[in-house]
């Protein structure tokens, strides 16, 4: 009869105040293709920090949780691990802070870590290292300017066999339950007195009621007693197992049951029990679909580089290293197609993504990066560039990559808020997030439209454009032209005027090609045309909305119009139907016109307004939403996606109610509680801060659809939004919305609505952090 024979050393990884969660996303194991230190075989992702394998051990970076929770509070996040495998969640912003790092070196929104290595002391040089359970798809890294660090085509795993560590004896790390475990699995004629762990980086080893803790300067790391049992045909026998430490960081175990003949397992489970902050692995910003029904979703992710050194660390600072994120999904939602990294050693933040016929995917943002991986540059890049970036099919290679940008800062509307740390409304800055305004498109012959904005006179203008020079102001909007590849710039022009203006959409005639651009504007001297427009002249307040007419060569601004009233106002959708009529939605805090529309809500600041071709008046215009009093009422929700499908029925998506709750809303949306609803909805009522999905019938005729989508929670936690970037509905009706969902609060992992089967049904950073939330909903 073979005897097997089992010891089970238990550690639990810390969730929330030292309780494994359970339900929690396994932790992946991704290999090392040169984009981490050589040293790194596999990378996991702990909840708050990272485990690294390496040849002969493994390293572990932790957080402190003060400085979490600091982080929690001052924003709506926490680290999270941007150059490390993750399924699609978000990552660390804060507001200014202060902290003191070892040493006594103080620094805003400072995030201390310890790092310690374990070593398997004497262990061989010929180990085997055998990755097993693999997931479906893989993940990229394009970091930094230099392609031998990419990594591509990474194979995750949800396990890693490490064979003959020592004679006969093999070491395997897994999880179950979103619990880290490795087991020490010692074969018969193998010796568990060979096994010894050092531990260096690590303060004082102890043991405490068979318990061995470990002190690091952010907190005590507990590994429960070894629990050892006999396993054969007749069952399970317990058998005794303990520590012991040697020379003060050396642990060894103590079986005196151990049969030399049977096979031992050692089996830790580790956790973090004194921790009760988390990370979150990604922030959701933007969505796209495929072009056969999957899901491309984008937002920043925060990095935990290798530890060069061990012991106190003070590895990231607020506002510091991030990098953009893309997820893949297939058309249900159940399978990770693909997850790839875009960044340089600085921040990389995403606005809006768009897949051609092939699946390939077109990325816009921005970059203060100097070794961002981009293939061409045009202008001088200083500060934050926009950064365009084509992905192929299978995210394994860039087609084209460029860095665009003049001696100031581009592809930021005002102020970057997320690295400034500076939430409030700002004149174009209507929402969070609105200082990552801007979009992508594709037109008919597969070149590169982009819309957004540049605070740079230097900004690098190609071709013969309507507007060469910058008009002065805070800034211009600016408007480019890109070939398929992505390697070329076509053209790019200026368009604003004296004082701040910024470009939010655009889209393309189906009959003309000409361009039409949406955004705001604080400038009265907005070039274009404007004989016969709806509104020739600047109304004032804060800011109109506008829409320009561009030929497709960029020579030409055919004609431009404001549009918008005495306070503030923003065009954040346009499109158009078949019959070549433009459609535009967005907000405002004065008294919107209703022409020629059945359906529309009196006193309400959100709206959507059909136009002539040449822009000389409405077809109809509505609002929507709920009525908030003259003159100067408040929006409910911040939109975030727009579509006018081939019934000419018109779609907005968007979300309200300031993000954390307790506090005063800096930007001032008066939340979604209220909004009109149908019988067939999802979600009938809201706490005041979901998301709301509305279908209105064609020429506002009717309400058919109303609903709101979210988490119940009145506990003062942060709700699901949006950190910036647009999301697409397809010509179908069906929604592809990016959500930075399920944040901090008590006990609120697992409620949020994810379906059955989803590939992580559960928030894998715990109760304290965000991830994103990949929403994909058909209307019919």
């Amino acid at each position: 009869m073979k005897k097997a024979f089992y010891i089970v050393i238990g550690l639990v990884i810390a969730f929330l105040r030292g309780v494994a969660q359970e339900g929690a996303a396994n932790i992946e194991f991704v290999e090392n293709r040169g984009q981490w230190d050589q040293r790194v075989q596999f990378k996991g992702e702990l909840p708050t920090g990272a485990l690294f394998l390496e040849k002969k051990g493994f390293s572990v970076l932790l957080y402190n949780a003060d400085d979490l929770t600091a982080l929690t509070a001052a924003h709506h996040g926490v680290l999270g691990a941007g150059t490390g495998s993750f399924r699609g969640g978000g990552g660390l912003t804060a507001k200014s802070g202060s902290s003191t790092a070892p040493g006594g070196v103080s620094g805003p929104d400072m995030l201390r870590a310890h790092a310690y290595r374990v070593s398997f002391a004497g262990a061989s040089d010929d180990v085997q290292i055998l990755p097993d359970k693999a997931l479906p798809g893989n993940n990229n890294y394009f970091i930094g300017s230099d392609p031998a660090k990419w990594g591509t085509g990474c194979r995750v795993f949800q396990g890693v066999t490490y064979k003959n560590i020592y004679p006969n004896i093999d070491v395997r790390y897994y999880t179950n339950n979103g619990q880290l475990k490795y087991d020490i699995i010692v074969h018969p004629g193998g010796d568990i007195g060979a096994v010894r762990m050092n531990y260096a980086g690590a303060g004082q080893l102890s043991l405490h009621r068979g318990q061995l803790n470990i002190k690091t300067s952010v907190g005590t790391v507990t590994e429960l007693p070894p629990a050892a049992f006999l396993s054969n045909d007749q069952g399970r026998t317990d058998i005794r197992c303990r520590y012991t430490i040697r020379n003060g960081n050396t642990v060894s175990f103590e079986v005196p049951d151990h049969d030399a003949g049977a096979t031992l397992v050692i089996d830790p489970t580790i956790v973090f029990c004194t921790f009760t902050g988390s990370k979150i692995s990604n922030w959701g910003f933007t969505a796209t679909p495929g072009p056969d029904g999957s899901f491309f979703a984008g937002g920043i992710v925060f990095g935990t580089a290798f530890p060069f050194t061990t012991g106190a660390l003070q590895p990231v600072y607020g506002g510091g290293s991030f990098d953009v994120g893309i997820i893949k999904f297939n058309t249900s939602g159940t399978t990770k197609i693909y997850a790839t990294y875009l960044g340089g050693s600085d921040s990389e933040t995403p606005h809006s993504l768009f897949s051609d016929a092939q699946g390939n995917l077109v990325v816009l943002g921005r970059t203060y990066s100097q070794d961002f991986p981009f293939r061409t540059t045009a202008g001088p890049g200083v500060g934050s560039d926009m950064l365009v970036a084509k992905i192929n099919s299978s995210g394994d290679a860039l087609i084209g990559c460029m860095r665009i940008g003049g001696s100031g800062n581009d592809c930021v509307n005002i102020n970057d808020q997320a690295r400034n740390h500076s939430e409030r409304a700002d004149v174009l800055i209507r929402n969070y997030g609105d200082d990552s305004r801007s979009e992508v498109v594709l037109d008919g012959s597969n070149n590169i439209l982009v819309a957004a904005s540049s605070q740079s006179s230097d900004f690098p203008v190609t071709g013969t454009v309507f507007q060469p020079a910058f008009a002065g102001g805070t800034q211009d909007a600016v408007v480019l032209k890109i070939d398929p590849n992505c390697n070329h710039l076509i053209w790019a022009s200026f368009l604003g005027g004296a004082g701040a203006d910024a470009g939010f959409v655009l889209k393309t005639d189906p009959l003309t090609g000409d361009i039409y651009v949406g955004g705001a504007t604080s400038s009265s001297d907005l070039p274009g045309d404007k004989t016969g427009v709806i509104q020739p002249s600047y109304a004032g307040g804060v800011c109109d909305g506008f829409v320009a007419q561009i030929s497709a060569d960029g020579s030409k601004l055919i004609r431009s119009t404001y549009m918008g009233t005495n306070a503030g106002d923003a065009i954040y959708g346009l499109q158009f139907d078949r019959h070549g009529f433009p459609y535009v939605m967005g907000t405002t805090n004065g008294q919107w016109p209703v022409v020629n529309a059945a359906y529309s809500v009196g006193g309400a600041r959100q709206f959507v307004s059909k136009l002539q071709p040449d822009l000389s008046n409405f077809v109809y215009s509505t609002t929507f939403g709920t009525a908030s009093s003259a003159p100067h009422g408040l929006p409910n929700i911040s939109p975030v996606a727009f579509l006018v499908d081939r019934c000419e029925n018109v779609y907005v998506s968007g979300w309200g109610g300031w993000i954390i709750g307790g506090e005063s809303d800096p930007y001032g949306l008066l939340g979604t509680a209220g909004m009109p609803t149908t019988p067939d909805a999802t979600k009938k009522l809201s706490d005041n801060r979901d998301f709301y999905f509305i279908v209105i019938k064609k020429n506002a005729s009717s309400l058919l659809y109303g609903t709101f989508f979210g988490e119940n929670d009145n506990s003062g936690s942060i709700s699901e939004h949006v950190d910036g970037g647009t999301s697409r509905y397809d010509q179908n009706g069906i929604i592809y919305q990016a959500i930075c969902a399920n944040c901090s609060g008590p006990a609120k992992t697992g409620r949020y609505p994810t379906t059955p089967g989803a590939w992580a049904p559960v928030n894998g950073a715990g109760n304290n952090g965000c991830n994103l939330a990949a929403i994909k909903i058909a209307f019919n």
